[in-house]
């Protein structure tokens, strides 16, 4: 587990390896206000894992794919669900058994569809402009 604590957004890409150093799952549910910094912190992820494609929210889309080094990872944006119906009708299931890397946004969302899933939670807070909080417990 990696302890709360302060990081720049300047040091943004080695927290993302300390992440992935740390996650005991591939699936990794990304807590916090709008604006906190969630999607940087996954495009740094993603950049991480060997992507170097444009990695933007899918906000609209519900889920981007990513190619890295060993694999896929597919990026959630729950935020526009009305409810966990529209997560099954997409298929979510096949996704949380793809063994893929899942980085999930607003998963409150889907709480009951990941409540029984190995997943490492992030809890993210902007502190100022170039300051975040980061809280992340895996299980």
């Amino acid at each position: 587990m990696l302890n709360t604590r302060e990081f720049q957004l300047e040091n943004l890409d080695e927290v993302a390896n300390q992440i992935l150093e740390n996650a005991t799952s591939k699936t990794i549910l990304f807590y916090g206000e709008m604006g906190a910094g969630k999607t940087t912190l996954i495009k740094a992820l993603v950049k991480a894992l060997g992507c170097d494609d444009d990695v933007s929210s899918p906000t609209f889309s519900i889920v981007n794919e990513y190619s890295v080094n060993d694999g896929l990872v597919y990026h959630f944006d729950f935020y526009r669900l009305n409810d966990e119906e529209e997560a099954y009708n997409f298929g979510i299931e096949d996704y949380l058994e793809s063994g893929a890397w899942l980085f999930i946004e607003w998963p409150e969302r889907v709480k009951h569809i990941l409540e029984n899933e190995s997943c490492n939670r992030l809890t993210l807070e902007s502190l100022d402009s170039k300051t975040r909080s980061i809280k992340f417990t895996t299980h």
